[in-house]
Formats: structure tokens, sequence, C-alpha cells
């Protein structure tokens, strides 16, 4: 089903909901239709085309934390930058695993200061032993990271409507058309 994009007030886009949410918001009284999709629903009374780009009618303030970075999975491999904490190589995210630095049976928690990247041998090697007990030595103590890691959530440009794009901020390189 189609999707609708929400902007604030000031056009800044806020998120992505479902077409329901977004004519539900509009019966409301709380945003405006901008652009709209071709496909139409219909009521016993009326018809209304499927809302494409929806603008909220009065200013949302954003309480967002730049300094947050969530503890996740992609997350950590981005910290760690895909690499294994303990032999130093490059692997693909299929490859690697966590590790807890201080083992859960020695205490050790699951949070960005305890848990590494590690690559599937040095996670076997290393076992349910601290880095020490283990005569292993970590690339980079962990650490909560102070800002968001390369990571980005992307709209794949083929499947992204026509109407969203004077709305989205786009950080494109473009191919050069040397025609």
């Amino acid at each position: 089903m189609e999707q609708t994009l929400l902007l604030n007030a000031t056009y800044e886009p806020l998120k992505v909901v479902h077409w329901q949410k977004a004519v539900t918001l509009w019966c409301q009284g709380k945003v405006e239709i901008v652009a709209s999709h071709d496909r139409e629903v219909r009521a016993v009374s009326f018809s209304l085309r499927l809302p494409s780009v929806i603008r909220l009618l009065r200013y949302v303030r954003i309480k967002t934390r730049f300094d947050y970075v969530p503890f996740s999975r992609a997350n950590i491999y981005a910290r760690d930058q895909h690499t294994c904490q303990y032999c130093a190589r490059h692997f693909a995210t299929q490859d690697l695993t966590f590790d807890h630095v201080i083992p859960v049976s020695q205490g050790g928690r699951k949070d960005w200061e305890n848990i590494v990247t590690c690559c599937v041998a040095c996670n076997r090697r290393k076992g349910g032993r601290t880095p020490a007990e283990a005569h292993m030595h970590l690339v980079r103590v962990p650490r909560r990271p102070d800002t968001a890691p390369a990571l980005r959530i992307t709209i794949g440009l083929r499947r992204t409507p026509d109407s969203w794009r004077d709305y989205l901020y786009w950080n494109l390189e473009l191919d050069g058309d040397d025609g």
C-alpha cells in the first residue's frame, strides 16, 4: 500500500506514515494534503485520492538528543568499523559476532563499554574468559559513541514517489553525464 510523507508545519520531513494514518490526521483537521497518489479510496459519501505528502498545520518541536546513539547490532558494527577487536581484521557482517569483554558469568553487562565485535575464531579462542585471562589484547577499548555512526536510513530512489522529492534532503553524488 502507498505510504505518506509527513511534514512539519515548516515543510521539514518528519517521518513516513501509512496512508490510513494520513487520512485519519486529515479528517481530524490536523494536516493538509500537499500531494496525492493516483489511487483513490471510496467511502459511502465521497472519494479521496490517497495522500502522498501531508503537512501538519501546527509546528511540532522535535526533542531529539543528538548525542544519543541507540545500542544496537548495526551501531556496534559501525562503531568498531566491522573489525574484530582482537585480531584487527576486517570482516563482512555475517562473519562477525559479539563478545562480552568481561563475560556475563563474571558480572559483565550488555552495554557499550563491554560489547565488541569479534570474529568467530577469536571468540572461540577467548571463550568465557577476560582478554587478560586469554592472553588477548583489545584493539580499542569499547565505549559509547559521542555521535551517531555513519549509518543512515535511506529510501530507495527508484521507489520514492516523485511527490516526495522536493521535501527530502538528498546527499547524493550524481554521475556526470558526458553525453
